[in-house]
């Protein structure tokens, strides 16, 4: 072993110590290890990056997003004070779309205690060039937040959340892990089944090796912020890879360079998401004593809030770019793009109408 292991390094090394990881434990450590994490290192969006989110695709997307927050902040009865949070900020474009917005509403800007969630340094860095104006605080818990109401954005944040598999055997379900074959890193099963009683009856006619994921840690972030919301008020907004019925189905994958990469070959260099079971987090939502709205593909609820619009206004002021403005709003809405793929979901103190939601 080398005097400074690397990332793949460690992993081998934990796996010969302790024996095979969870599929969880091992995204973990490929995302968020405190020096070679994926997420702590450089900056993983845009063209050079590994991939391309909706805010960076058109200012559409942040401004329409901006108008939700500033509606919940008068539907509120425009507090003097409460928290605006938003998890994986990227490089902060999607805040400044939101607040150069939310902030034409009387009483939004004096009230506004921005926090943000965030690790990358590179980051972090660039989200303090954008919204140095809002005096921005870096949190590194949910309960860092004030006293008022909490309004929560979250794009492509929840994807990224530690996953559990299980994989339908003749005797049960047995949790997949990583394990190593041969020197290299290797998918594997527990020898230990886990009976059918113990998983959701929405699973329970699954067929043999159906692998069914389990986001616990979306679970607990969830159950986290809904229970301070459901205290104080506010919203949860999340828009994210993602399906409304809990099911079977493997949706782990890495993306490398805008391209799909094997899940176990570069820990640390490769982004892994899974999809998110807006089900099991709007269940929790619920059980803190939130209002759970029905899910909606993102390309409807932008167009809800008015994207047509907002794209029309955009091309008469720059008739050189309205081409451009026409292909961004189809990569947002178009069904066989980001319209469908991509869900909103709402969570909010009961009494709310959240726009877009609630028609």
């Amino acid at each position: 072993m080398t005097e400074n292991p690397t990332l793949p390094e460690l992993i081998d090394m934990q796996i010969r110590s302790t024996g095979p990881m969870s599929v969880a434990t091992y995204m973990g450590l490929c995302l968020t290890h405190p020096r070679q994490g994926y997420y702590k290192g450089a900056d993983p969006l845009g063209a050079k990056g590994d991939f391309v989110t909706a805010p960076e695709i058109s200012q559409m997307f942040g401004e329409l997003v901006g108008f939700f927050f500033a509606n919940i902040f008068q539907q509120m009865g425009s507090p003097k004070a409460f928290t605006l949070l938003e998890l994986g900020p990227g490089r902060g474009t999607l805040m400044a779309d939101m607040l150069r917005v939310a902030c034409r509403v009387e009483g939004f800007r004096d009230a506004l205690d921005l926090r943000l969630f965030e690790t990358n340094p590179s980051l972090i860095a660039e989200q303090h060039a954008r919204l140095e104006p809002y005096d921005p605080k870096w949190i590194d818990g949910f309960d860092k937040v004030g006293d008022g109401p909490l309004l929560v954005v979250a794009n492509e944040f929840f994807d990224a959340l530690p996953i559990r598999q299980f994989v339908r055997g003749t005797e049960g379900w047995h949790e997949r892990m990583v394990g190593l074959v041969d020197g290299k890193r290797a998918f594997g099963l527990s020898p230990t089944p886990i009976p059918q009683s113990a998983m959701p009856d929405a699973i329970a006619d699954a067929e043999p090796n159906a692998v069914f994921e389990v986001g616990l840690a979306a679970g607990e972030v969830t159950a986290r912020l809904a229970r301070t919301i459901s205290a104080q008020g506010g919203v949860l907004l999340a828009i994210d890879y993602g399906y409304g019925t809990t099911q079977t189905g493997e949706t782990l994958q890495g993306v490398r360079r805008h391209a799909y990469d094997d899940v176990l070959a570069s820990p640390g260099e490769t982004d892994l998401s899974a999809h998110v079971d807006f089900e099991a987090v709007g269940n929790v939502a619920a059980k803190a004593g939130l209002a759970v709205h029905p899910l909606l593909g993102q390309g409807q609820f932008l167009t809800r809030l008015g994207i047509n619009d907002r794209a029309k206004a955009l091309s008469a002021a720059n008739p050189g770019s309205a081409a451009d403005i026409a292909s961004a709003k189809g990569r947002l809405i178009a069904p066989d793009q980001m319209g469908e793929l991509f869900k909103a979901f709402c969570a909010a103190s009961p009494g709310l109408m959240p726009p877009g939601f609630t028609q």
